[in-house]
């Protein structure tokens, strides 16, 4: 008896799709945008934006030796293939999980922050709701397959513009084609779109059985960018073609010229002195404004110099306006304490409130006190919280002048450290004398 076999059909999860003007956050189409579906790896866009909230926040740093756990080890391919018990620098983990889209590597991060994944994925749902991802939830840091961790075309778009707006110094990791991972070097799991769309740089793909292929990806041309996400491809390969014709449509309907809308950062959802979920944010009230009435005795910081000081932080300072009212309030004049190798010549600020506070920061020696309070000026504006209640101190010195914060606890000075290493940024702490 002929026995004939139909060939299997190609299956496919339900079909979503988003595009967005990244410059205004204006959608320029949308299908199923708000059916929540699995979003398989594109999971580690909240990862990863956590990560980098982390590594900002002075949580956690770079280059801390992460303990690979039994659980992560275990995580089924992609993989970087972690070993329980090794010890491995978040920059690598961090690098896997967002160019390979390594299980491992994710589930080893979410434990490195929040102790572990469970926790990591309360963490993950409490920031996506800070975005305005609505109807999204998360149960692990990976993204495999797991009963109500779903997610919309409409949230991971938002997800992805954020990641592109609130943390431009990381962005580039998704549009590496390779990438030192430690261990071993590893491939982009979005190499061929990366190389077949002119003007793409990012950002996740994903895969399971239940979400079929997925990817969320920007692209730059001229001044346009234009952010196009799918859920549900057939294949990589027709999936990346439907990216494709999505972000060309979007090119073909976006302005050429639109004011930049960046989208709000989140209230921080993380660790506040040792505690988690306490909603810190960043947002300055007119009347607590952290720029300083300028000294008589030093040179005055030009506007240009102000404006561009501004900048890494304008989202956090969106409130202050430039009037008198956003002045600080006058307080007493007093004498920082001296640091070792200081001559006696000083600049003086304000006076410290709280008791105990007899350490300080040093972020560097310069040539001029100019730079160095310019120096002070510019870090305090990046760190609002870090150095809410310190002193900038100038103080000249055999070798320089002394960029100094001072009038901190141990703990504040410890942490601003943290905070500033992780930036890139040299920090000593300063003890009592």
């Amino acid at each position: 008896m002929l026995v004939l076999v139909a060939p299997a059909l190609t299956w496919a999860a339900p079909y979503a799709a988003m595009v967005v003007d990244a410059r205004s956050g204006k959608v320029l189409h949308s299908r199923n945008a708000d059916t929540r579906l699995h979003p398989a790896s594109l999971t580690k866009m909240m990862t990863l934006y956590i990560a980098f909230e982390a590594v900002e926040r002075g949580e956690i740093s770079l280059d801390t030796l992460v303990k690979v756990s039994k659980k992560a080890a275990a995580e089924p391919p992609s993989e970087l293939g972690l070993r329980t018990g090794q010890k491995i620098k978040l920059r690598y983990l961090i690098r896997a999980a967002a160019v390979k889209s390594a299980n491992d590597a994710a589930t080893a991060i979410g434990e490195a922050i929040e102790g572990s994944e469970a926790a990591f994925a309360r963490r993950m749902n409490r920031t996506a709701k800070a975005l305005g991802m609505s109807k999204t939830t998360f149960k692990n840091a990976h993204g495999l397959t797991e009963s109500g961790h779903l997610s919309t075309a409409r949230d991971m778009t938002t997800l992805g513009r954020h990641l592109f707006y609130d943390y431009p110094d990381y962005y580039n990791l998704f549009s590496r084609i390779t990438t030192d991972a430690g261990i071993k070097s590893v491939s982009s799991s979005n190499r061929r779109f990366l190389g077949s769309y002119k003007g793409a740089d990012g950002i996740k793909t994903g895969y399971t059985r239940a979400a079929g292929f997925n990817l969320v990806a920007s692209a730059e041309r001229g001044s346009e960018r234009i952010i196009a996400t799918v859920f549900g491809g057939r294949s990589s390969t027709s999936r990346n073609a439907e990216v494709a014709r999505l972000l060309d449509l979007g090119f073909s309907r976006a302005p050429s010229r639109v004011a930049v809308n960046k989208p709000r950062p989140p209230a921080y959802q993380g660790k506040v002195n040792g505690s988690q979920g306490k909603t810190v944010r960043l947002v300055m009230t007119i009347n607590s404004s952290k720029f300083p009435k300028p000294r008589p005795d030093r040179p005055q910081i030009s506007e240009d110099v102000q404006l561009a000081l501004r900048e890494g932080v304008e989202d956090a300072l969106k409130t202050v306006q430039d009037s008198p009212s956003a002045k600080p309030k006058e307080r007493p004049i007093v004498t920082a304490a001296v640091t070792p190798g200081d001559t006696g010549q000083e600049v003086v600020t304000r006076l410290s409130t709280s008791g105990g506070r007899l350490w300080g920061v040093n972020i560097g020696v310069y040539g001029t006190s100019y730079e160095a309070e310019r120096e002070l000026l510019q870090t305090a504006l990046k760190e609002l919280e870090t150095f809410d209640e310190a002193l900038r101190k100038v103080a000249k010195t055999s070798r320089g002048f002394n960029a100094n914060f001072v009038g901190m606890t141990q703990e504040q000075a410890a942490l601003a450290c943290r905070r500033l290493e992780a930036r890139g940024s040299t920090c000593s702490t300063i003890g009592p004398t």
